[in-house]
């Protein structure tokens, strides 16, 4: 069964940083692409980066290029997010999924920011 387990949201003050963690399982994690999407209050679901299988490839949405990094590490079969620079309008669940980047609603719980002062 294919799980994904998104944590390390939270709430921070703008300038701020976290880093989000998603631990995969269920599947040969090192023979795909993931991607992060974020959801904000009352909006869609919106894609912010992509990784390739092999982690050298990295694709960002300009809403957070510069801001955001999107490492991973195939022997412990985790993807991260380092949000840096944080600013309210980054307040959103925060939901990883693996392969081709589609804008549905991934199945895991998701990780909350939530920027404010």
């Amino acid at each position: 069964e294919v799980q994904l387990v998104e944590s390390g949201g939270g709430l921070v003050q703008p300038g701020g940083s976290l880093r989000l963690s998603c631990a995969a399982s269920g599947f040969t994690f090192s023979s795909y692409g993931m991607y992060w999407v974020r959801q904000a209050p009352g909006k869609g679901l919106e894609w912010i980066s992509s990784i390739n299988s092999g982690g050298f490839n990295k694709l960002y949405a300009d809403s957070v290029k510069g801001q955001f990094t999107i490492p991973r590490d195939n022997v412990k079969n985790m993807l991260y997010l380092q949000l840096n620079s944080l600013k309210t309008e980054d307040t959103a669940m925060y939901y990883c999924s693996k392969g081709a980047v589609t804008l549905v609603k991934p199945e895991g719980q998701g990780t909350q920011v939530t920027v404010s002062s």
